[in-house]
């Protein structure tokens, strides 16, 4: 704060404009406000760490991600029957839990987005496994290619939860 008002001083000594002075001094009045509000608000440096998912049949879906996304199963730390942990990367995490019945209904905007630089993979093992997949608007075994050329495409889990893959580099 010392230092915006050393600038203020010497910005003030300038022939200046009684107009250009006062807006110079609002413009200083509210960095300083704001370096104030920065230095007593906490700063809470979030990092993503899992998503939840409710499902019906846990060991339904469990196989579903290892079979067909290939995520390795991790221990599940909180020991909860009926919940099962799955490593995505990166230290991040999926968690299926089967504890709470209340239906869920979601729709494609709502998805768990995936990058693959197998890309190509992916698609062979999809075809082979059976599982439909779509472009953004829906139709059938086919692969959006974004403005700026990024594939991706939709499917969806046993429990309705659509998932994008994409080829993000």
């Amino acid at each position: 704060m010392f230092h915006f008002l050393l600038i203020l001083k010497g910005i003030l000594t300038f022939p200046l404009t009684h107009f250009m002075k006062n807006t110079l001094l609002l413009i200083i009045t509210l960095l300083c406000i704001q370096q104030l509000h920065a230095q007593n608000s906490p700063s809470f440096q979030f990092k993503f760490d899992h998503v939840a998912l409710s499902v019906k049949d846990v060991n339904r879906s469990a196989e579903f991600y290892m079979n067909i996304l290939h995520l390795n199963e991790i221990t599940n730390r909180s020991k909860i029957a009926g919940i099962r942990w799955f490593a995505v990367g990166e230290g991040k995490e999926l968690h299926l839990i089967s504890v709470i019945k209340e239906p869920v209904t979601t729709n494609k905007a709502i998805h768990l987005g995936l990058m693959t630089n197998n890309f190509e993979a992916l698609v062979a093992h999809l075809d082979a496994s059976k599982i439909p997949y779509s472009d953004w608007p829906g139709l059938p075994h086919t692969i959006t290619t974004r403005a700026d050329g990024i594939k991706q495409l939709y499917f969806q889990d046993p429990d309705g939860y659509w998932i994008e893959v994409n080829n993000v580099k």
